[in-house]
């Protein structure tokens, strides 16, 4: 596997009912380090199984997923060391709301990464200043708006020092005037260098941000390429179709 390379899925299949319904269907896609690869299509084709798959949310059916050049889906590797280095943020915050944001933050580096009270807590002030939260920092998930909420979950994420960030349409649950106070954080994260894979409604940010874009549809991989490939250039009339009712 190339060095550069640090998810790698061969042959992903996820099925139900069976195998009547193909949710992913032979999926084979790499992830190179420092790459923002955003994957898009319509909704049921599969991109969401394929993401929530990298770090074995969804297990299955067939196929393997390196991650760092092991095979999570190897029943004896201890997935939960591997999760530790793949941030997720979901639709939905999934913040501890009887916790003030502080809390929620320092929460999983004490437990999981042994950090100290004094580290972790150092470390949340200084990712919340980053996404403009410091003031928040003893405020209940209550008090904050979607987008407040959304940008902790990023935050929340972050404190564990992942290798990879995987977001999973982080702003379909938001108001229009929200999503881009989001968008801005993440894109600022690639600007930094994380690898992040996003699955997302947002064009313009697939456009302006993503370093490659994944079109899915059927559980496949239809075509991928740079954004001026798929978006100025697309090759596959399926794609073509998409792209002409959401742009």
């Amino acid at each position: 596997m190339n060095a550069d390379v640090i998810i790698k899925t061969e042959n992903l299949c996820k099925f139900y009912r069976g195998g009547d319904i193909k949710a992913l269907n032979n999926v084979n896609a790499e992830i190179k380090k420092g790459e923002v690869v955003v994957v898009i299509g319509p909704s049921g084709s599969g991109k969401s199984t394929f993401l929530r798959s990298l770090n074995l949310l969804e297990i299955p059916s067939a196929g393997k997923i390196l991650f760092d050049g092991v095979d999570i889906t190897d029943k004896k590797v201890n997935i939960n060391v591997h999760r530790q280095k793949m941030g997720m943020v979901f639709q939905q915050f999934n913040l501890f709301p009887h916790m003030t944001i502080l809390k929620n933050l320092t929460l999983a580096p004490m437990k999981l990464l042994k950090k100290t009270k004094a580290e972790a807590e150092e470390q949340a002030m200084k990712l919340l200043d980053r996404v403009g939260l410091k003031d928040r920092a003893d405020a209940y998930p209550s008090q904050l708006s979607g987008g407040q909420k959304q940008r902790v979950a990023i935050v929340r994420a972050l404190c564990m020092n992942p290798d990879v960030m995987l977001f999973d349409e982080p702003t379909s649950a938001l108001d229009p005037e929200m999503v881009g106070e989001v968008l801005d954080v993440m894109k600022s994260l690639a600007d930094a260098g994380m690898t992040m894979v996003v699955v997302t409604h947002e064009m313009n940010f697939a456009k302006e941000v993503g370093t490659r874009v994944i079109f899915m549809d059927d559980g496949m991989i239809v075509e991928e390429g740079t954004p001026s490939d798929i978006f100025d250039n697309p090759q596959n009339e399926r794609t073509k179709t998409f792209l002409e009712k959401v742009l």
